[in-house]
Order: structure tokens, then C-alpha cells, then sequence
């Protein structure tokens, strides 16, 4: 990482074992989740659910276990219970597709519900549920969006040419590949260079695209900070160590 850009993030561990980093001067962490909280703004930010991805494939006859949405419910709730936001914001592609919510469970539209009861709960628009949203008022709680505003940061699902400032967004799922002890882990990870930021995916079907992808060609001047999620800690990753 290059002086400026560690000027201009001001990198160092949270207690947590995400990373803290400053996104247009803004105080974020990047939690080994997948999800980041603002803690100037009690905000807890995750990208990319895609709940009913299982049974989505199931109906075109390709077979995956059906505990996608379990997993990714779970997941988010652990993060609930250990940082109580007042605000919870999911930054599009909460549902896979259109029928994702009628696909739904009912005990886990319960569970989304209850999560949601005493704290404002933001579902943002991406390209995959946007029609589902547009019906999800009927049985989850919550508002709908496309944009959001948070401190310094500026939500939406996809990056934008033109970014707006402290542009955060997901769409992409990004995943780095890191060679260490002669063999390469592919692992997701945040992509950031104090200017905007882009999210890992948080659901648990969800893969991911390599940084190295066209598609982020031109995202990010200089080369980024890419921080990788491991188990208990999220690594800070050189460019020229990326695989």
C-alpha cells in the first residue's frame, strides 16, 4: 500500500478482527462477516443476500442443498445480536429473484421480521430484486430505497462511472486469490481506496468476482486496499501479492 492511500484510510485492527479504514473520511470497519459497520452512525451495512438462490436453481432442475436462506439469516443475525444497530441497510440483491419472497419460508420471514422490529431496516434495490421488492412491504417490515446517505457515505447496489462521494456499493462479489505456502486460497474480500468501496457478498450461495476482473478496471486510482475475510480476521492484502 502506497503512503497516500494509507494516509487517506488510516488502517489498523479493530478488536473485532476486522480492519478499520476511513471511506472519504468516514470511520468504517470491515468485519470478517462480510458486513461493514459504521459505528459514527450505528449502521450495519451487507450486500448481496440473495436469499432463494437454492431454490431458484432447484426450479430449473439444478439441485443445491435448500439452506441458503437459514445460513444467510443466521449469519446476519449473529451480527445483529453483537453490535444492536439502530439502522440495518441491505444494499440490493437481498432476494435472488422476482418469486424469491413468495419462495420464502415463513419462518424466515419471521425471522427477518424480528430482526428488523426496533431499529430502521433498509432494503436497497439492486438488479436481481427489484421486482421482489416491490411486493416485499406486504409481509417484511422495512422501506424501500435506491439511494441512501449514511455520515459521509453514499449507499447504492452498483458502482457507479461517475462515483458520488464515499460511494459504497456491492453487485460485483468481490474475491481475491492469495498464494501463501506455495498454494492459492480464494477468499472474498472489500476492495477500497478511501474513495469509495465496494462490498463482498454476504449470502452464503453467492461466489465471487476476481479483482482482477475487467469490470473493476477503473474503479480505483490508485490500486486499492484489498481486505481479505478470514475466520477471525480480515487481512489487508498487497496488489502484487494477489494471485
Amino acid at each position: 500500500m502506497n503512503a497516500a492511500l494509507r494516509d487517506s484510510l488510516s488502517p489498523f485492527r479493530h478488536p473485532c478482527g476486522g480492519l478499520k479504514v476511513r471511506v472519504n473520511g468516514e470511520a468504517c470497519v470491515l468485519r470478517c462477516s462480510g458486513a461493514l459497520w459504521i459505528p459514527g452512525q450505528g449502521t450495519l451495512i451487507a450486500s448481496d443476500l440473495h436469499l432463494e438462490k437454492g431454490s431458484a436453481f432447484a426450479a430449473r432442475g439444478q439441485m443445491l442443498p435448500p439452506y441458503d436462506s437459514p445460513a444467510t439469516i443466521a449469519k446476519l443475525e449473529a451480527e445483529i445480536v453483537e453490535l444492536d444497530p439502530a439502522v440495518v441497510v441491505l444494499l440490493g440483491d437481498s432476494f435472488h429473484d422476482a418469486r424469491a419472497i413468495a419462495r420464502l419460508a415463513q419462518a424466515d420471514r419471521d425471522r427477518l421480521n424480528r430482526l428488523a422490529a426496533g431499529r430502521r431496516w433498509v432494503w436497497l434495490e439492486g438488479n436481481h430484486d427489484v421486482a421482489a421488492l416491490a411486493e416485499a412491504l406486504d409481509t417484511l417490515a422495512g422501506e424501500v430505497v435506491t439511494t441512501l446517505s449514511v455520515g459521509a457515505l453514499t449507499l447504492i447496489h452498483e458502482p457507479q462511472a461517475e462515483p458520488a462521494p464515499g460511494e459504497v456499493a456491492g453487485h460485483l462479489h468481490p474475491c481475491a486469490t492469495v498464494v501463501a505456502y506455495a498454494r492459492g486460497v480464494r477468499r472474498p474480500c472489500f476492495v477500497t481506496d478511501g474513495r469509495r468501496l465496494v462490498m463482498p457478498a454476504f449470502g452464503a450461495f453467492t461466489g465471487g468476482l476476481d479483482v482482477r476482473h475487467a469490470a473493476f478496471a477503473g474503479l480505483f486510482e490508485p490500486r486499492p486496499l484489498v481486505a481479505v475475510l478470514g475466520r477471525d480476521k480480515v487481512h489487508a492484502v498487497g496488489w502484487d501479492k494477489l494471485a
